[in-house]
């Protein structure tokens, strides 16, 4: 059969019309290429099967911690070249917001920080671990490239072998045309079990195996008989591959279908020969007709998904706009701005969950958006910023009062020096925060220098007395009678008998100055009688701090009262700076997993505890302040 006699017949068959069908493309050799490709690594023969399904998730709407999980469990569980399009669209989303997420720490880095010389560095450890799972899979894709080739170069081999023996068969004219049809056939099955080959070799050995084909069926048109059965049994496969088409039409999963119709065009193309005249046109048009059917569908299915991604794409511009609109509102405060950065994480996650949008707009509206964020955060950076240098300020002040409060430590003239350093102290009380690195350093400087005046004044001025011996051996005498006290169960009357030995303490007055111990064992019989009490924690402790406060009072000791409340100044100062330190640090965390985040919760109930201790320890500020 010569060349042009092999195309008619293929033409009147529709075997070389399976590229273009009414505007619908089949399939290309290339793609036929792809496919051949991905049955090798399966390890699957020509035949139609039924392949797991790997659904493919929303990944922009997805968090880094999602996303590193669900690449996690791809890697793990999937075969390589199953998921190359899962792991690029998840590389991808990953990618778009750790950049964007480094930006922001980047940014806020440069706001605080003006010193030369200071590099920006972030250590993210899920960065790490998502680079080594990709790397893992990126590993695993050349290991199985490289066996790929492998094979690919082993099958090319067979199949060469096979056409030798396809020309050796022909040329010989030993067999009978019954024989050597039978042995054909044999052939033609092995050579469709064959596997895929190298892609550069693909046409060559195609054409040279149609070629000796060719050969076989000029010499098979010298036999009807033969002939007549082989066009028989092809009408049969593809009237089979017709009913699998039409089946395919009722499938749900419309994507899953063409890609099964795909192979269905190969099978038609590839492995089954021409049908009889009479046959061929009508057999061809019925399953192109199908075609155009699941071409429709999928039509149908992509104008759906453009509609939905239209939708998506105007609630992201509208978030985008409201993310512009709180960047350009004027917050002076840092209650204000904790407010705003809420709102603005809400939008955050709000816009990570509103889906695609339409492909040519995709780099567009991130970049709409990480503007917006940027903008805002800009203007909040601004804002700290300036807190950040009124604290270096009140640092400067602070440090000033430090030096002054050492060079005085030492003096002995404590009438001229005592109102001093008590005008030091409250100096000190009216300048704010200073930077929190350098608040416990700064303290302790400030303490030491101070109470090393003051105790060497008080040790001056606290000489024993008689009076104060007589107090002392009153008390501890009442101490041994109140350890047989006990309580009755009757909350009132217990409360006023605890109040009753409170009042009688109080009448034995002031003991020697060396021997105050004795008030804190008191205290811890007290503590002891209120812990029995079924009173509130906030009530007792409360109590227990104005006994501790008349006990100073009583005392005339102002030095202790001063540092009492200096005390309760820095403990406020420390709450609310971890107060503003965790609602700081928990707007960098993922938006997307706000809500589930077993540590998002854990820190918002650590903030309500903090707000707790607050507002006790300005209570106890006030009682101080009343006295």
């Amino acid at each position: 059969m010569s060349e042009a006699t092999h195309d008619n017949l293929q033409n009147a068959d529709g075997q070389d019309q399976m590229e273009q069908l009414d505007g619908v493309t089949i399939i290309s050799q290339s793609v036929l290429e792809e496919i051949d490709n991905s049955n090798a690594e399966e390890n699957e023969d020509d035949s139609i099967k039924e392949k797991h399904e790997i659904p493919v998730l929303d990944y922009d709407a997805m968090s880094m911690e999602a996303l590193t999980d669900e690449l996690e469990k791809l890697v793990n569980n999937e075969k390589v070249m199953a998921i190359k399009d899962h792991v690029e669209g998840i590389r991808k989303a990953f990618s778009d917001k750790y950049h964007h997420f480094i930006d922001e720490k980047k940014e806020e880095f440069l706001a605080q920080n003006n010193e030369e010389g200071l590099e920006f560095e972030y250590h993210f450890p899920l960065k790490n671990k998502f680079d080594g799972i990709y790397n893992a899979y990126k590993a695993s894709k050349a290991k199985h490239f490289k066996q790929l080739q492998n094979n690919l170069e082993q099958n090319f081999a067979v199949r060469e072998s096979l056409i030798e023996e396809l020309k050796n068969l022909i040329d010989s004219g030993d067999s009978s045309i019954s024989d050597m049809f039978k042995k054909v056939n044999e052939i033609r099955e092995r050579w469709k079990n064959a596997g895929a080959i190298p892609r550069d070799k693909y046409n060559i050995l195609w054409n040279n195996y149609h070629f000796h084909m060719e050969r076989f069926y000029d010499i098979m048109h010298l036999d009807k008989e033969a002939r007549d059965l082989d066009l028989k049994n092809n009408l049969e496969q593809k009237q089979l591959i017709i009913a699998k088409a039409k089946e395919l039409l009722n499938e749900a999963d419309v994507m899953k279908a063409f890609r099964e119709l795909q192979l269905l065009h190969r099978v038609w193309k590839e492995e089954i020969g021409p049908v009889d005249r009479e046959h061929r046109e009508a057999i061809w048009n019925e399953f192109s007709e199908i075609t155009k059917q699941m071409h429709d569908k999928r039509e149908a299915l992509y104008a759906e998904a453009r509609a939905k991604e239209s939708d998506n794409l105007a609630v992201k511009n509208e978030i985008i706009s409201q993310i512009i609109a709180f960047g350009n509102e004027k917050i002076d405060s840092h209650s204000g701005w904790q407010a705003q950065i809420q709102k603005m994480e809400a939008l955050r996650e709000a816009f990570f969950k509103a889906g695609k949008v339409p492909a040519e707009v995709t780099e567009e509206t991130w970049a709409n958006f990480k503007n917006a964020v940027r903008s805002f955060n800009a203007n909040k950076n601004v804002f700290y910023k300036d807190i950040k240098h009124e604290q270096h300020e009140n640092l400067t002040k602070k440090l000033e009062l430090v030096e002054k409060a050492k060079s005085l430590k030492e003096s002995t003239d404590f009438a001229a020096t005592t109102p001093i350093m008590k005008k030091i102290q409250d100096d000190w009380k009216k300048i704010g925060h200073v930077p929190r690195k350098y608040s416990d350093s700064i303290w302790k400087d400030f303490k030491d220098a101070c109470n090393a005046y003051f105790d060497r004044m008080h040790e001056a001025r606290n000489a024993e007395t008689s009076e104060e011996v007589e107090a002392f051996e009153k008390k501890k005498a009442f101490l041994e009678e109140l350890k047989s006290f006990t309580l009755t169960g009757e909350h009132k009357a217990d409360l006023d008998a605890i109040k009753a030995h409170i009042a009688t303490w109080k009448t034995f007055g002031k003991v020697p100055f060396n021997r105050r111990h004795i008030e804190g064992k008191f205290n811890k019989i007290l503590d002891a009688l209120f812990e029995k009490l079924s009173m509130s924690k906030k009530d007792t402790e409360m109590m227990r701090f104005s006994n501790r406060l008349e006990q100073l009072s009583e005392g005339d000791d102002r030095r202790a009262l001063e540092q009492e409340q200096f005390f309760i100044r820095k403990k406020i100062d420390e709450v609310q700076s971890e107060i503003f330190q965790l609602e700081n640090n928990i707007q960098f965390i993922s938006s997307s997993s706000k809500g589930e985040n077993p540590f998002i919760k854990e820190v918002q109930k650590s903030i309500e505890r903090h707000k707790d201790d607050l507002k006790l320890w300005k209570e106890k500020l006030q009682q101080i302040k009343n006295m």
